[in-house]
């Protein structure tokens, strides 16, 4: 097993049934719920110096979500060229999450995650096996829709374990 399955394997090991397509909606509901709870002065709390707001958090999920939409669009559709990696913590602190509201960030993960339940349940299943390149890594799009369910668990647990004993 390589480095970069490892790595992705944490992910798809926290998706807990087969249909992750119903997971996806399970997922975002479960953000919507702990998120819809926070104040706007919770939102701005991160466990550790150097670690994430909560607000950034949210749009570290937004952000991923988006970026892995795109590839799954690319790879699906056929597309042969290699798609870049992104470097998360650039984004992040060029995000100026913490300079918006929350409910603004929620409205904005929830259009997202309902842009992304739309492009997988609508994509012919064929489609879904087709593998491309992204950041180096051979990868199948379903493989992305996956991590797109077990990477937002994976920043769940990390609240509840992290975050929300703290406020």
């Amino acid at each position: 097993m390589t480095d970069f399955q490892k790595y992705i394997q944490r992910y798809l090991d926290l998706v807990p049934s087969g249909d992750w397509v119903k997971e996806l909606q399970t997922s975002g509901e479960k953000t919507i719920a702990v998120y819809s709870k926070l104040s706007e002065e919770q939102s701005h709390f991160a466990y550790a110096e150097g670690k994430w707001t909560l607000k950034e958090l949210l749009l570290h999920l937004s952000d991923t979500e988006r970026i892995f939409q795109y590839r799954i669009l690319a790879i699906a559709r056929g597309d042969k060229n290699e798609l870049p990696g992104f470097d998360e913590e650039l984004y992040a602190s060029q995000s100026f999450a913490n300079e918006r509201h929350l409910d603004s960030l929620l409205e904005e993960y929830q259009l997202i995650r309902k842009s992304s339940r739309i492009l997988l349940e609508t994509m012919n299943p064929s489609a879904l096996t087709n593998i491309g390149t992204a950041n180096g890594n051979q990868i199948a799009a379903e493989t992305i829709g996956k991590l797109i369910v077990g990477h937002n668990l994976h920043h769940l647990n990390i609240i509840e374990e992290r975050y929300l004993p703290n406020l």
